[in-house]
C-alpha cells in the first residue's frame, strides 16, 4: 500500500465529545435507548454527518444506518459499530467504533484517495439490546438470522413493538446494505481489563465467545411468612436462590465459564409474604462452544431438582443464544501488523462481550480491533478511554481499511 492516510486527532475527539451531548446525562454519561427520542437524534445527526462527508444513506427496514463512499466497485469495505446505549452508559461503547469510520472518510477525503472498492460505515439498531431482546438485533437481520416480522414484533417490557417505534421514529426504511462485504472491521472499547493492566495499546480480537442468556419464572404459592412452618411452604423466591446459588458452585470447574443473574424479582414483593412468582436471568458465557453446552446442560438439571425439591413450577424463556465465533485470521493478522508497524504495542484476546461483529461474520471475513477502557469499566457513566489510545485505535481502523479498499 504506497498510499497513506492519517486521522486528524482534534477533528475526531472534538466530533466524539459533541455527539456525547446527545442523551447526555447530568452527572456524565448518557442514555440513548434503542428508539427511544434520543436515539432518533443520535440517528438525525449520525445521517446529517454522513451526509456531509459527501456518503450514500441508506437505511433498511430494521433501521440499520449505511453510509457509502463510493468506489470504483460496488463491492465494499465495511466498518462501523452501534449508537444505542445502555441506560446509563458512556460516551464510548460503540458510538466510538461508528464515529471513528466516519472519520476515516473525513481522512481519505482529506487526502483526495480513491479507492477501487467502495467503503461503507454502518450503524447498527439496538446492539445493546437493553430495550429489545436479543441483543445485536439488527445485525443479526442484516446478516439473516433473524426476519424482520420477527425482529419487528420484538417488544420492550411495556408491550411497545420495536416495529411500533421504527414507525414513530421515521427509521423504518426501505434501502438496503451492501450485498458484497469483502471485509468488515469494528474498533471498539475493550470493556474490560486487560489491555489496561498489561499496558498495551491495541487488542486483536480474535473472535467473541459463546452466549446464552435466559429468563427463569419460578411459581409457588403465597402464603403468610408468620403462620406457615417452612415445610408446608412452596416458596419460589427461596427456590430461586438455591438454584443460583448451586449454579456458581456448579460451574466453577469449567474453564473460563462466566455466569451473571443480572435481574432477581419477586411478586408480591411484601416483607411479611412468602413470595409465590420469582423471575430472573441467567446469562452464561464461554468461548468454548461445548462448553457452553455443558453449563446449560447443567442449568435445565437443576431446573428440574429445584421444582422437585421446594415444589414449584419453573419456566425457562431463552432470551438470546450466540455461538462462540472465530474472526478471520487474515483480518487478524493484518489488524496485528498495522499496529506493529505504527509502533503499537498489541497482543491477541477473545471479546467476552457480544458485538456486531459476531453477526457479520457469518457472511463476510470481520475482524475487531479493542483499545484499552481505563479501569476496565463500560456500561457505566465513569467509561473513559484516554484520547491518545482513541487516536491509536482509529489509525489502525483506517490504514486496514485502505489496505482492503485500494
Amino acid at each position: 500500500m504506497d498510499k497513506k492516510i492519517q486521522i486528524n486527532h482534534r477533528r475526531f475527539l472534538s466530533d466524539i465529545s459533541s455527539f456525547g451531548q446527545i442523551g447526555a446525562l447530568p452527572g456524565g454519561g448518557v442514555a440513548r435507548l434503542a428508539l427511544t427520542d434520543s436515539d432518533r437524534l443520535g440517528r438525525d445527526e449520525l445521517v446529517s454527518r454522513m451526509k456531509a462527508l459527501g456518503l450514500s444513506v441508506s437505511i433498511d427496514n430494521v433501521g440499520n444506518i449505511f453510509g457509502t463512499r463510493a468506489g470504483r466497485l460496488s463491492s465494499t469495505v465495511m466498518t462501523g459499530s452501534h449508537i444505542d446505549t445502555v441506560l446509563t452508559g458512556g460516551l464510548y461503547d460503540g458510538t466510538y467504533g461508528v464515529l471513528a469510520g466516519l472519520e476515516v472518510i473525513a481522512a481519505l477525503n482529506d487526502a483526495c484517495i480513491k479507492t477501487e472498492h467502495s467503503i461503507t460505515v454502518a450503524s447498527f439498531t439496538n446492539e445493546e439490546g437493553a430495550r429489545f431482546q436479543p441483543d445485536m438485533l439488527g445485525s443479526l437481520v442484516f446478516a439473516g438470522g433473524m426476519s424482520v416480522e420477527t425482529a419487528r414484533a420484538t417488544a420492550d417490557k411495556s408491550g411497545i413493538t420495536l416495529g411500533d417505534e421504527l414507525d414513530r421514529t421515521g427509521y423504518t426504511g426501505a434501502g438496503r446494505g451492501p450485498d458484497h462485504i469483502i471485509s468488515y472491521y469494528e474498533l471498539h472499547i475493550e470493556q474490560g481489563p486487560v489491555l489496561e493492566n498489561e499496558n498495551t495499546d491495541i487488542g486483536v480480537v480474535t473472535g467473541v465467545q459463546g452466549i446464552s442468556w435466559s429468563r427463569l419464572t419460578f411459581r409457588g404459592r403465597s402464603s403468610h411468612a408468620g403462620t406457615t412452618p417452612m415445610h408446608s411452604r412452596a416458596d419460589s423466591g427461596l427456590a430461586a436462590m438455591s438454584l443460583i446459588t448451586r449454579l456458581h458452585t456448579a460451574l466453577k470447574d469449567i474453564p473460563e465459564q462466566l455466569i451473571t443473574c443480572g435481574s432477581f424479582q419477586v411478586l408480591p414483593d411484601l416483607i411479611n409474604v412468602v413470595p409465590h412468582i420469582t423471575t430472573l436471568t441467567v446469562d452464561l458465557r464461554n468461548p468454548d462452544e461445548q462448553a457452553l453446552k455443558t453449563a446449560e446442560k447443567i442449568l435445565t438439571e437443576l431446573i428440574c431438582d429445584t421444582e422437585k425439591a421446594f415444589n414449584i413450577s419453573v419456566e425457562k424463556e431463552t432470551l438470546a443464544r450466540f455461538d462462540s465465533v472465530s474472526f478471520n485470521g487474515k483480518l487478524i493478522s493484518q489488524i496485528e501488523k498495522i499496529a506493529h508497524n505504527n509502533g503499537f504495542t498489541a497482543r491477541r484476546l477473545c471479546s467476552g462481550a457480544g458485538h456486531d461483529a459476531q453477526m457479520i461474520a457469518r457472511i463476510a471475513p470481520a475482524a475487531m480491533i479493542f483499545v484499552p477502557s481505563v479501569n476496565g469499566l463500560s456500561h457505566n457513566i465513569a467509561e473513559l478511554t484516554y484520547p491518545d489510545d482513541l487516536c491509536r485505535g482509529t489509525q489502525v481502523l483506517a490504514e486496514a481499511i485502505l489496505s482492503d479498499a485500494l
